[in-house]
């Protein structure tokens, strides 16, 4: 019986055309993952590569003064990229993967971003995640809205209820054949996004597939309860599209405007004019004020006296400081909004599995906005580090020669944040079980005629 449901399916061109079409793209989707891995191995070796010569270059050619040295050099930390980041870039096309800093004023580098084509940014990549998201509902609806009503609209459903012992499982193998090809298909494409993406088979890899199975079950699930409402094909058809429509576009936009509006961030421009201003203030008001805020900041460096000089540059990197402590409020209120947004968005989604889906995807690829909030901390770690090493040398005006200079390699960041398969999988297992038991329910309760 299998064998025959599965051979009338497969025979129809309709079903042949939207399983190629979705072969095809999510081809194209792997090949936009490895155009993106490849720019961001290509960014990494080029800030390596920079840096090196960028550093010998003006230590060569500010050799007096290592505070006038330290102005110029940027040192560079790395968001690590992995491998199933190919597969749901997420947030990485807007937020760069690599900050480059000197040890001045940090809030006024911290958001700098690539320049980039907003057209480009708006219509987003189509990554994998975007196929299994938006792509596959689709023709997992265009697969199921009928599988019923066609045969009673066609007349022939009396007699395969005739000739089936049990209709509900007859209906029950129509459904399992349409898995079985989606799950082969999404698994097709999965396997091959390891071989071409260098994918390897970890913890993060299974997640990403459990994942993206019980999504795809998620929509069989919500074909399963509306055809069980035994409606006629058209009805099934624009109330699943409706659906599909809610879900993907609709409910996450006025999501996304209710989170924006309930937790408004200051922008980081204003942040960064803030810091600005702050630090340009500086050059007009008494030193001492300054000198005062430096040491209450940093009281090991007390013993470094102001000198009588108009210019220096323990003043100057005073100032620099004094720039980012005027704008720490203001910007430890962005961090927490945008942590507030962050947990907000995972909360409610927790109640939307498409919405839900999307933010664990790009949970897993360290793509979300979580994975930014940390590579943000580490920059300012990162910086407070290049200051506490470099600050005692400005101050005693260390010879620029006796620095190994080559010693300062990009550093790299990896976010160890642990995968919770709870988190990710149980609220899809709850709504596919409470889908498929209304529909069972449903189809118990009707006599099929």
């Amino acid at each position: 019986m299998l064998v025959l449901l599965f051979k009338n399916f497969i025979r129809s061109k309709g079903t042949k055309i939207g399983l190629i079409f979705l072969l095809l793209i999510g081809f194209i989707s792997l090949l936009t993952g490895k155009q993106f891995q490849e720019k961001q191995n290509q960014n990494i070796t080029e800030a390596a590569v920079y840096q090196k010569e960028h550093i010998a270059r003006n230590a060569a050619f500010h050799k007096d003064e290592v505070g006038l040295l330290l102005y110029y050099v940027k040192f560079s930390l790395v968001n690590k990229t992995f491998p199933v980041n190919s597969l749901a870039i997420g947030q990485r096309d807007v937020n760069p993967s690599i900050q480059s800093v000197t040890i001045r004023g940090l809030e006024a580098q911290k958001y700098d971003a690539e320049l980039n084509n907003p057209n480009n940014l708006l219509s987003g990549n189509i990554d994998f995640s975007f196929v299994l998201i938006y792509l596959f509902p689709l023709l997992i609806i265009a697969f199921t809205y009928n599988i019923i009503s066609e045969e009673k609209e066609s007349g022939t459903w009396k007699i395969v209820a005739t000739q089936t012992g049990n209709t509900f499982f007859y209906i029950v193998k129509l459904f399992y054949i349409r898995i079985l090809s989606l799950m082969a298909l999404f698994s097709l494409l999965l396997f091959t996004a390891v071989l071409v993406l260098n994918i390897p088979l970890d913890g993060a890899f299974f997640a990403f597939f459990g994942l993206g199975i019980l999504y795809i079950l998620f929509w069989f699930a919500v074909c399963f309860f509306i055809v069980s409402l035994q409606k006629n094909s058209n009805f099934n058809a624009v109330i699943l599209l409706t659906i599909w429509l809610f879900f993907i576009i609709i409910l996450p936009a006025a999501i996304n405007t209710y989170i924006v509006n309930k937790y408004p961030v200051p922008e980081a421009l204003e942040l960064t004019v803030k810091q600005r201003n702050a630090y340009h203030e500086k050059w007009d008001m008494d030193k001492k004020i300054t000198m005062d805020k430096f040491y209450a900041h940093y009281p090991q460096f007390k013993s470094y006296s102001l000198p009588e000089a108009e210019f220096s540059w323990l003043w100057y990197y005073a100032m620099q400081q004094a720039g980012d402590d005027d704008s720490a409020k203001q910007s430890n209120e962005l961090a927490a909004k945008l942590v507030q947004r962050n947990e907000a968005s995972q909360f409610i989604a927790l109640f939307i599995p498409t919405l839900h889906t999307q933010i664990q995807l790009n949970e897993i690829a360290k793509s979300d906005l979580g994975n930014q909030l940390l590579f943000l901390k580490e920059t300012k770690d990162f910086h407070e580090k290049l200051r506490l090493y470099f600050y005692p040398k400005i101050f005693d005006n260390a010879p620029v020669d006796q620095e190994n200079w080559s010693k300062f390699k990009v550093e790299t960041f990896s976010d160890k944040s642990e995968i919770s398969f709870a988190k990710a999988f149980l609220p899809l297992f709850i709504f596919n079980l409470l889908l498929i038991g209304f529909g069972w329910r449903n189809f118990k309760r009707n006599v099929f005629s």
